[in-house]
């Protein structure tokens, strides 16, 4: 099922949502404003302002309100993907040129610092300092999460602990707050967005590790940037890590790891990721995949049998299979 088929049923809202969040980009910097929509105007699922609205659907559903969740909170992932494309050095993000390539770093990481700030000003026009603490506490984590991936480049004795700390930073935790925001603007119960809290946080571990093992197996094409570029820039995903737990695999593939540190360029990455396509590690990884979306079907449960939380069990699903 295409994402877009899960969606119909919030399309106008989703527009709306859309040109709002165009609306809160621009500015009278002409640079600035060119510069910050250039990565929306690439597309993306818009995964983030979905749960926002879904979660709404659980309390009062006001879209006035809802977009001061919705907004923000694609804003603030849009924002981590031009400082991440600064990091890895990644000349194309969504198949199109990103702000580092068609610009510079400098430039990108200005834009990404004035989108954190814009998302900053749409989120302080709900009268809510709860909301306001979560947001800025699940900014902080994402910030963790990026330092603690560099740190762990090309770290081939990280444990599998690590990662699943690294990931629930960097991506999961926002997915969760997204879920979470959207019922609290709602007024739903605690028990409520405490639910579809754990449940955005299981579909955000799922999903990276789903992106995780795209890198290794997608088309540029499908993707939007060339595949292994994890591997590249010194990514070690849990794949890669299960893989090196063989005992036969283990040095054969250290070695090939350590000539893509190197810059070698005589084929090790292509050698590399052979070899973990060929391990089990592939496998272990869609079934701990799988393991996070079973947890997170779990915690809808208890919530309303309604159209909304098909919604989220349909979206859950489409996470953990998606090709794209």
């Amino acid at each position: 099922m295409k994402l877009l088929d899960i969606f119909g049923a919030l399309k106008k809202d989703m527009d709306y949502i859309e040109k709002q969040l165009y609306l809160a980009i621009e500015d009278e910097d002409d640079l600035l404003s060119e510069t910050s929509l250039h990565l929306l105007k690439a597309g993306g699922k818009r995964l983030r302002p979905v749960f926002v609205l879904l979660g709404g659907k659980f309390g009062n559903y006001d879209l006035q309100k809802l977009q001061y969740i919705a907004v923000p909170l694609e804003m603030i992932h849009s924002a981590s993907l031009v400082h991440d494309d600064v990091i890895d050095d990644a000349d194309t993000r969504r198949g199109k040129a990103t702000v580092k390539s068609k610009w510079d770093n400098r430039i990108a990481m200005y834009t990404g610092d004035y989108i954190y700030a814009k998302a900053l000003q749409q989120v302080t026009k709900l009268n809510n300092p709860y909301i306001h603490r979560i947001l800025a506490k699940a900014m902080v984590e994402m910030s963790i999460g990026e330092m603690e991936q560099i740190r762990d480049f090309f770290n081939t004795e990280q444990s599998v602990r690590n990662y699943l700390l690294r990931i629930r930073r960097k991506t999961a935790l926002l997915i969760a707050i997204s879920c979470q925001l959207g019922a609290m603007a709602a007024e739903a119960s605690q028990e409520v967005s405490s639910a579809l809290y754990r449940y955005g946080y299981n579909v955000g571990m799922a999903f990276q590790i789903r992106d995780d093992l795209l890198d290794l197996f997608g088309t540029e094409k499908t993707i939007g940037k060339p595949p292994g570029s994890d591997m590249r820039q010194g990514n070690i995903t849990l794949p890669v890590l299960f893989a090196l737990q063989e005992a036969e695999l283990r040095e054969p593939l250290l070695q090939e790891i350590r000539g893509i540190q190197a810059g070698d360029g005589t084929g090790q990455e292509k050698r590399a990721i052979e070899m973990i396509r060929g391990s089990d590690g592939i496998k272990r990884a869609e079934l701990l995949a799988d393991r996070f979306i079973d947890k997170a079907l779990k915690a809808l449960e208890g919530l309303a049998d309604t159209a909304s939380r098909t919604h989220l069990q349909d979206i859950a699903r489409f996470v953990n299979k998606r090709a794209y």
